[in-house]
């Protein structure tokens, strides 16, 4: 801008300077006196130049070169303003590095104040449990005392308060419970450690680490030999069926049959959304199989009801008890993005609707981990001493892990227990949520039953003892008589089928059955209903009468054991 209007001002000069010259051509009288001689030399020019006619040209001459002078002078300051800019960040002179240094300590308290203010992640949400509403009346629900009867001293099912199924659904947590101890726990990888064990039997300084719990840790769960569960391990099940088990993500119902040892026995009393939501399992062997195809139970869908069936090739172990111990203790493993399990025997059958018990069992009580306590027994030396009894197992390595215990500070069973209700469950039914406290708990009980025998009753007390003694973590020790009013206990088919038999023409003995054990001789006779209805599991079993019926209630002591 300074630029255009000192070129305005020198051009008109230039114009008033001709003007003049002009002038001055065309007067020959005497110069005016305001033109003296002593006055400068610039009146000089106008005094010569007319005479030589050279005026005109000496001025505009004179005038251009004023106007590129001014001219260079002007963008060269300019030039000078902008080049530092750029100059100053390249090739920073002392001043200058102050001013971009003070630039830059600028822009790096704004990055730090800027950082400040970025508000930290939220902390983790937790499930914490909730208490009914008042006017619920599960809240004031108490258990009716038992009913007067001499005659029926075994064991029987008690009334138990669920919600209505919308409202147990409604319920189901959005988060995890809170896992105390540990926050992270990963599974051993053995794959080329050459040991054929399912389990890689952990050495007792492994043991022994286990049960020290804290945050991240890494323990042998089965399946060892590789990185899949059901691929390659050992228990191996095909693609088709890990891809399913992979994407349930919500609640799974599993049980399991080996050796034809049981029929499939069909859930009760589920809702429709538990049919469209809930995994239901059922883990068959190849034996198994080939009975249900040959029965016609089974065809190419794999599917019996609400049951999919998952073949089970490669079994690890010759005892179909043990086996039965990889589903029952390490479903989360199998399903792997679950979040809550309920594993029943195949000998029960399901009458209540899973997302009932879950509410009732772990959401109502804020609890990761659920099972029932034994109806008789609590204390696992007298549970040792009923096994020896009932050759439930080789009585020396009974013995020998019962020595082992005791030699960890296993006790009997007493008062100075309390809370505790139990150190013997009944563990037909295991009703959990997969966070890593109940899953290390589960691979923890499974190694010991991998370890010693696979009589998990004993080995139940002496893992929830360590690692409650490292946490506040628990377990939640239900009655036997509301187990048992969600699901009903039959018998094992080779029972049912020499029942069901006639028999032999012209034989002169009756055929009795075997006495069954006091824990599946269920009556529900009497029984108090609430939300959901319990069925009599000896309804459709021929009933003996006379000397017969006597027999059998008297032989019904002889072996009360859990099978």
């Amino acid at each position: 801008m300074t630029t255009v209007i000192e070129s305005l001002f020198f051009w008109k000069l230039w114009f008033f300077c001709c003007n003049n010259s002009a002038t001055l051509q065309t007067t020959p009288s005497k110069p005016p006196k305001m033109f003296k001689e002593n006055e400068g030399m610039f009146p000089r020019i106008h005094k010569f130049a007319p005479r030589k006619k050279v005026g005109m040209l000496l001025l505009c001459a004179v005038s251009l070169a004023v106007f590129l002078w001014v001219l260079f002078i002007d963008k060269g300051e300019d030039s000078q303003e902008r080049i530092p800019s750029i100059s100053n960040r390249l090739f920073p002179e002392a001043g200058q590095k102050d001013n971009y240094t003070n630039i830059e300590s600028v822009e790096r308290t704004n990055v730090g104040q800027s950082a400040s203010t970025v508000q930290p992640p939220p902390p983790p949400v937790y499930f914490k449990g909730y208490t009914l509403p008042p006017g619920n009346p599960c809240e004031s629900f108490t258990l009716p005392p038992p009913p007067a009867d001499k005659k029926r001293t075994g064991p029987r099912p008690c009334p138990v308060c669920y919600l209505p199924v919308e409202q147990a659904i409604a319920l189901m947590p959005d988060a995890p419970s809170f896992s105390p101890g540990v926050s992270n726990l990963t599974y051993i990888h053995e794959e080329n450690s050459g040991k054929p064990d399912f389990g890689g039997y952990p050495s007792l300084m492994q043991r022994n680490d286990s049960y020290d719990v804290r945050e991240s840790m890494s323990v042998h769960c089965g399946f060892v030999k590789g990185i899949k569960p059901g691929h390659q391990t050992g228990f191996e099940i095909d693609d088709s069926d890990l891809h399913e088990m992979e994407s349930c993500r919500g609640v799974v119902v599993a049980s399991a049959i080996f050796g034809a040892f049981d029929l499939i026995r069909q859930p009760k009393n589920i809702s429709e959304y538990a049919k469209n939501n809930v995994c239901f399992h059922m883990f068959v062997d190849e034996q198994t199989e080939v009975f249900l195809r040959n029965s016609s139970e089974l065809d190419g869908t794999m599917r019996i009801g609400l049951w999919r069936i998952a073949i089970v090739h490669n079994l690890p172990y010759d005892d179909p008890r043990r086996n039965g111990k990889v589903p029952k203790l390490l479903l989360h493993r199998l399903f792997p993005n679950a979040r809550y399990s309920l594993w029943i025997d195949a000998k029960l059958e399901l009458v209540v609707d899973p997302y009932q018990i879950l509410e009732r069992f772990l959401w109502r009580k804020n609890a990761s981990f659920a099972i029932s306590r034994h109806y008789r027994r609590f204390d696992v030396f007298v549970e040792a001493e009923a096994n020896k009894a009932a050759s439930k197992f080789d009585n020396a390595s009974i013995d020998f892990q019962v020595e082992f215990y005791k030699k960890e500070g296993l006790t009997p069973y007493s008062a100075a227990k309390l809370p505790i209700t139990s150190d013997v469950p009944e563990g037909c039914v295991v009703v959990r949520e997969h966070i890593p406290v109940s899953n290390l708990f589960a691979c923890l009980w499974f190694n010991e039953v991998d370890r010693f025998t696979p009589r998990d009753q004993i080995s139940f007390a002496i893992v929830r003892d360590k690692i409650m003694s490292k946490t506040n973590w628990t377990v939640n020790m239900f009655l036997d008589c509301e187990r048992r009013n969600f699901v009903v206990q039959g018998y094992h088919r080779d029972i049912l089928e020499h029942w069901a038999s006639p028999p032999p023409p012209g034989a002169t003995e009756i055929v009795h059955p075997p006495p069954p054990v006091a824990d599946e001789t269920l009556q529900t006779l009497g029984n108090v209903k609430t939300s959901s209805s319990v069925t009599d599991p000896l309804k459709n079993v021929p009933s003996k009468r006379g000397r017969d019926r006597k027999s059998k209630r008297h032989r019904k002591v002889i072996g009360s054991l859990d099978p």
